[in-house]
């Protein structure tokens, strides 16, 4: 019995396969955690979210940005992006059950016994993990209830910058989604910044990866994330577990398994030129 993490899909399904088959993975023993993005620029995303629906409970993904940009779309809320390719999506017959099943799943994965948590992102240089777990808890209510959709429409906005505990209503549940889901600098208040996504060494000297700011949690637990695929052979620290190397890049797909840290990796199969 394994527990294998991998980082964003981005519609990547033959490098996905190619890992899984490598490492002879068994849903009947096995478990795969996924970083979110499922889907957007490669061009199978159909299939990788029919896959990972497909092991049921054998794997558990959180949601990244692409993800909840996905559900928005297939609300007629937000438009598909040009460099998207999650046509055959809208037109699969599965359709309305893939995207029902992909709003069910969380922000914030805790795996007690395997110690670690895993989001898209990254955890709030603000919070403890109680109050991460709480954060993303109400947002999931949300989201799996019948009155989501309002806040699709309101997570469009980059503010507030800040955590507040008496933030309220939408602006709350913003927040809590941007750090899930699209953080990668902070200024050293704290505050988020959404403009640079570069590597940490050609970013303003203002600005700093949310994970080098001064949180205790940061030390205490193995955090597992993805989203910052520029993030690539940067060093960080041990306990963080940065695993999109950028496949949808033309880069690699990363898998690693938990319980003897070992890395698995598959370049990319094909040219992704998405743009």
């Amino acid at each position: 019995m394994a527990t294998y993490l991998v980082g964003d899909l981005q519609g990547c399904y033959d490098e996905l396969r190619s890992l899984l088959d490598r490492v002879k993975f068994d849903p009947a023993s096995d478990h795969l955690y996924l970083v979110g993005d499922l889907v957007a620029r490669g061009d199978k995303s159909l299939d990788c979210l029919r896959l990972v629906k497909s092991l049921g409970a054998a794997a558990q993904t959180v949601l990244g940005n692409h993800d909840l940009h996905l559900i928005a779309t297939a609300l007629g809320i937000k438009k598909v992006k040009a460099c998207d390719r999650v046509e055959g999506i809208f037109a699969a017959a599965d359709f309305e059950a893939l995207i029902d099943w992909l709003r069910r799943q969380p922000l914030l994965v805790y795996n007690r016994q395997r110690n670690f948590v895993m989001t898209h992102a990254g955890i709030s240089p603000d919070w403890d993990l109680s109050c991460a777990l709480a954060c993303a808890a109400e947002v999931e209510n949300v989201l799996r209830g019948d009155d989501y959709h309002e806040l699709l429409r309101a997570m469009y906005q980059n503010y507030p910058e800040r955590w507040n505990e008496n933030l309220s209503g939408f602006e709350r549940l913003r927040y809590i989604i941007n750090v899930f889901t699209r953080m990668r600098f902070c200024y050293r208040d704290h505050r988020l910044d959404f403009a640079c996504k570069a590597p940490p060494e050609q970013a303003p000297p203002e600005l700093l990866p949310w994970f080098k700011l001064e949180n205790p949690l940061y030390k205490q637990l193995n955090i597992v994330f993805g989203h910052w695929a520029s993030l690539v052979d940067t060093p960080t620290p041990e306990n963080i577990y940065a695993l999109d190397t950028g496949c949808v890049w033309n880069n690699r797909l990363t898998m690693l398994r938990w319980e003897d840290k070992r890395y698995f990796v598959q370049p990319a199969l094909k040219d992704y030129r998405w743009a």
